[in-house]
């Protein structure tokens, strides 16, 4: 579904979303209904004596959502767009939760009903309401393009991400990020004279940033964090090494420049396989000297040990074959060789399935096209002419014997007249000249006269 701003121009061109999946009208995407959940309880009456939970989760721009109370008791469900308490003046927003499901996204952020966020809800928006909002939100892009002016004049090392306008249009925060600690004392004075309205600088982090912007991962899917992720937690490279990664900081780095909060999504299974798994620093002891650990396919349940003295060579062990080893080593027994063990490792083949429906490879257009033609004329050059007389088939020498006949001809002296042989009952045909020695198509130019005339020497 989208909004009735996100149709066509009118010669078929997509107009887009301008609020980038945040749209306020209603349902634009995963932005707007960022980590929704399903009010499975609307349907549900409540028990006998037991009055409706009258706190709402209400949401904002960039996925921003905060608890209201319905002092009113004002008729209000999901979708509504409400008019709510700001700091100061009022805001406008869209009912997201309702019910007894707010319970427990309160109990989740830790928010009680007393809180002093907690805010009150005036009424439902009106049409002026929308219309003020509307006008507040056009004007959003064009500060922010004139704030980053500013900013720039005064050489703060800070970016402005995003500007957010308050419902009544009153007052404006502004959203940046930065490296270090930054004075914006004389940037608010200049905002605010420059705009005329009331300013709030809220610094957000690289994740946050990342998840506002939005694009396409490694994995070539939409980013989570721009879809559902809501808890930014910490990313540490000790969940690489547990995940046998290669500690490459550009792999594992994501769009925001931190690690990819996708490195906590598998850690959990892999801690729990290698709890049956040895300390990657046990020496096993065998009879051929002591092997130390090279790597582990954690799945498989499969070891690589080498010898210190000889690392070249390493040996697959299964976990049972390392574990009984380790238990021999603490009884004071060194084990067998492994090579020994090795032998005893069942490999499972690898199924390579046929290409029953005619599909072709892959791979077929990596390799250059040479053409034949091409091909064949380099392989003629190679050749020898000793070795295509070699190569040429009998049949040909039945068929043309008077051509081989000619070409094993001694040389004839230049002074002599060559002789023509009369072919018997064949009378000789008029004008036609008697067979000459060919000459070297290398020499016609010599033989050429240097004047340019037609006549040639007899």
């Amino acid at each position: 579904m989208a909004c009735g701003s996100c149709g066509t121009t009118e010669n078929g061109v997509p107009r887009g979303c301008k609020s980038n999946g945040n749209c306020g009208t209603g349902t634009c995407g995963s932005g707007s209904e960022k980590l929704a959940v399903f009010d499975w309880l609307s349907n549900m009456t409540l028990p006998s004596g037991q009055e409706r939970f009258n706190i709402f989760e209400v949401r904002f721009k960039n996925g921003r959502k905060h608890f209201f109370k319905n002092v009113d008791n004002i008729p209000l469900t999901m979708g509504d767009i409400i008019a709510v308490e700001g700091s100061p003046g009022h805001d406008i927003g869209t009912i997201s939760l309702a019910g007894e499901l707010v319970k427990v996204q309160m109990k989740k952020r830790k928010i009680t009903a007393d809180h002093e966020d907690v805010k009150k809800i005036y009424r439902k928006a009106t049409q002026k309401d929308i219309d003020i909002w509307q006008k507040a939100r056009d004007r959003e892009e064009e500060t922010q393009r004139k704030g980053r002016l500013i900013l720039g004049k005064l050489g703060l090392q800070m970016k402005l991400s995003d500007v957010e306008f308050q419902g009544d249009g009153n007052k404006a925060t502004f959203y940046y990020t930065a490296d270090a600690r930054v004075d914006f004392r004389q940037l608010i004075r200049d905002l605010a004279s420059a705009f005329s309205i009331r300013v709030e600088m809220k610094q957000v982090g690289a994740r946050q940033e990342a998840a506002r912007l939005g694009g396409v991962g490694s994995c070539g899917r939409e980013l989570c964090c721009s879809t559902w992720l809501t808890d930014f937690r910490k990313v540490t490279t000790s969940a690489a090494r547990y995940q046998q990664l290669s500690l490459n900081p550009l792999k594992l780095a994501g769009q925001c420049g931190k690690l990819k909060c996708c490195l906590n999504f598998e850690l959990d299974t892999y801690l729990d396989a290698l709890k049956s798994f040895p300390k990657q620093d046990v020496v096993l002891r065998t009879e051929k000297g002591d092997a130390v650990f090279v790597k582990m396919d954690i799945f498989k349940k499969h070891l690589w040990y080498t010898y210190k003295e000889e690392r070249f060579k390493w040996f697959r062990l299964t976990l049972d074959q390392v574990q009984e080893i380790i238990d021999l080593n603490k009884n004071n027994e060194k084990s067998i060789s492994l090579e020994d063990y090795e032998s005893d490792v069942e490999i499972p083949e690898k199924v390579d399935f046929e290409d029953a429906v005619g599909q072709d490879s892959l791979t077929r257009f990596d390799a250059p096209k040479v053409s034949k033609r091409r091909r064949n004329n380099r392989n003629n050059r190679r050749k020898k002419p000793a070795a295509v007389a070699a190569n040429q088939p009998k049949e040909n020498t039945q068929k043309r014997p008077q051509k081989q006949q000619q070409n094993r001809r001694p040389k004839q002296n230049p002074n002599q007249k060559p002789k023509v042989a009369n072919k018997p009952n064949q009378p000789k045909a008029e004008g036609v000249k008697p067979n000459k020695p060919r000459r070297n198509n290398r020499n016609r130019n010599k033989n050429r006269p240097k004047n340019g005339n037609n006549s040639q020497e007899k």
